[in-house]
């Protein structure tokens, strides 16, 4: 019998709360949700939230490599895009696949989310920014 799945949460590596805080949750909107330390100088693992998608951030050395990939299936992505505040080191456009409309973001430590919306079916170019 195959288990019921209720959620899932990538790992994605962090190196700075504070950079990670100001992209995460002051520019994308995630919500963050708690974190644990060990102790004062242990590294942080962190839990972030936008709308269902969970995400954890964890500074610990082997949960997880530099330069992963999330996709992230969204609905209102174009509204989304358009309210997103200006960020000094990434102003990520619109691309219209052949899935779907992709906005795809960088994070500050090399992480790729890519937000998917399949059901944005209209039939503008093939990259918009």
């Amino acid at each position: 019998m195959i288990p019921k799945v209720t959620q899932i949460a990538p790992i994605f590596r962090s190196f700075d709360e504070s950079k990670a805080r100001e992209f995460y949750v002051g520019w994308l909107g995630f919500t963050w949700e708690g974190e644990h330390r060990f102790d004062a100088t242990a590294p942080l693992y962190a839990f972030l939230r936008l709308g269902e998608f969970h995400l954890h951030l964890s500074e610990h050395h082997g949960d997880g490599t530099p330069g992963a990939a999330a996709m992230v299936y969204v609905c209102g992505l174009r509204d989304w895009h358009s309210s997103l505040l200006p960020y000094p080191n990434s102003r990520p456009g619109l691309e219209k696949l052949p899935w779907g409309l992709q906005m795809q973001v960088l994070d500050p430590f090399g992480n790729r989310l890519r937000f998917l919306d399949q059901t944005d079916v209209s039939g503008r170019g093939q990259s918009e920014e």
